[in-house]
């Protein structure tokens, strides 16, 4: 039988992980190469042999995705995968367009064929859209599990942008050494340090079969901490899936957000303390109508700020979670929502300040106005954050990113930080969910 041969299209997240799952060891079908995109510096690499396995000796080169359609032509290629998250139904017609009219098939794989299976229950918290709330919800079933007496490890969707991907075929982050060792962005730091900062443990790499293995050495539940819009590497006992009525009408057209919706067991519409009303009800009408049996939680997303007092009346500038304001599309932060909640006198524009990669970002990105994005995939783009800050002519730095960025950069001006966390009425409703869903698994 000729062998079908493969692209996979992706951003070093779920185009590996569909791989490992089902092409490497599969021998119908051939994948000829990976195309990469959203992610800086990401193309022109090699997937290695050791996490491409005995049929790819050589490993798998990474193109640009902008190649896609000549690759496809070159190769003779029969069938793309299209295997990345959080982005309009548009854009994925259009890849399929490009695709099909350049000779191949387009699919999008499901669970059936992506899922893996754990020894261990599975919790997995997805979302809508990147930004929803999906860390500080993942945070606090972690530590109500722990106070509970049990091991709980959680795993986070891929972040592999070192150039070495064999070096993160299985990361375990349970000290700040571990970050540096496997030298994590800031982008990956602002999911692990939070755990880390709580004593907790959470996994992420490349090899999620392998990941999972480790995990279920020393926990009793697994968590899935989902990344972007993403539905869980793993078969879920339970899905809770994270809305946001800040961009009503996007769980119903953003891929993959509207499945985690549909095969969710509780949607959490987050956020409701800053939303409109209208929006928060259009959320939940989308929801109902799309999946009737899931249980809506309102979700709070509480704001504070340290030393607020040194807020008030200042000229700030905003630094935002990159991946919220910049694929998430949501022209602001936590870090912008404690600007206004705290009466600083003016946040700044930064775009005049922004120096290479990060004038970059908001040319590619003209809904940011007022916020940074906290980017910095490598050394020389966090180089460019940093200049960017101390260029900007403000009193104080309002961090709304979860990490305390002066461990990473050195800026010229005080940064105080903003902290955002899910509320007492919220948090107990996670815990009545998860009382119940002990009991079901006899761990009560």
């Amino acid at each position: 039988m000729t062998k079908r041969k493969v692209i996979i299209m992706g951003a070093a997240g779920r185009d590996f992980h569909n791989f490992n799952t089902f092409f490497r060891d599969n021998d119908d079908y051939e994948v000829v190469a990976f195309t990469a995109t959203q992610i800086p510096d990401i193309a022109d690499r090699n997937y290695p042999p050791g996490l491409s396995g005995h049929r790819y000796p050589k490993g798998i080169p990474i193109y640009a995705e902008e190649k896609i359609c000549e690759l496809i032509q070159t190769h003779m290629v029969d069938l793309v995968v299209f295997a990345y998250s959080d982005v309009p139904y548009t854009y994925v017609g259009k890849k399929s367009a490009e695709v099909n009219a350049a000779g191949a098939d387009f699919v999008l794989m499901g669970p059936m064929t992506s899922m893996l299976r754990s020894s261990k229950p599975v919790i997995a918290v997805c979302a809508v859209r990147t930004g929803c709330g999906k860390s500080q919800v993942s945070r606090t079933i972690f530590r109500q599990l722990r106070d509970k007496g049990l091991r709980v490890a959680s795993i986070r969707h891929p972040m592999p942008y070192d150039t070495n991907l064999e070096m993160q075929m299985v990361q375990r982050f349970a000290t700040y050494d571990d970050l540096d060792r496997y030298n994590c962005t800031i982008e990956e730091r602002e999911e692990y340090e939070p755990y880390i900062d709580m004593g907790g443990v959470i996994y992420a790499g490349v090899d999620y079969g392998k990941i999972l293995a480790e995990a279920e050495k020393e926990a009793d539940i697994i968590i899935w901490d989902g990344g972007n819009n993403d539905f869980s590497f793993y078969q879920p006992d339970v899905q809770i899936t994270i809305a946001d009525p800040h961009r009503p009408g996007h769980e119903l057209t953003y891929y993959p957000g509207e499945m985690n919706v549909r095969i969710a067991d509780i949607v959490i519409i987050n956020k409701v303390n800053t939303a409109k009303k209208e929006d928060i009800e259009t959320v939940r009408t989308n929801v109902q109508h799309i999946n009737p049996n899931a249980r809506i939680i309102n979700g709070i997303s509480e704001v504070t700020v340290d030393n607020f007092e040194q807020v008030k009346d200042k000229r700030v500038l905003v630094i935002e979670d990159g991946p919220t304001v910049t694929h998430g599309s949501m022209p602001y932060g936590a870090g912008y929502i404690a600007a206004q909640k705290y009466m600083v006198k003016e946040i700044i524009d930064p775009r005049p300040y922004a120096v290479g990669s990060m004038a970059k970002t908001f040319k590619k990105y003209p809904h940011l106005k007022e916020v940074l994005p906290a980017m910095g995939y490598g050394k020389k783009q966090t180089s460019e954050l940093e200049e960017t800050i101390n260029r900007a002519d403000c009193d104080l730095v309002l961090s709304g990113t979860p990490i305390d960025i002066t461990r990473v950069i050195s800026v010229n001006k005080p940064v105080v930080r903003v902290r955002y966390g899910v509320g007492d009425q919220t948090a107990q409703e996670l815990e009545t969910v998860l009382n119940k869903f002990l009991e079901t698994h006899s761990l009560a």
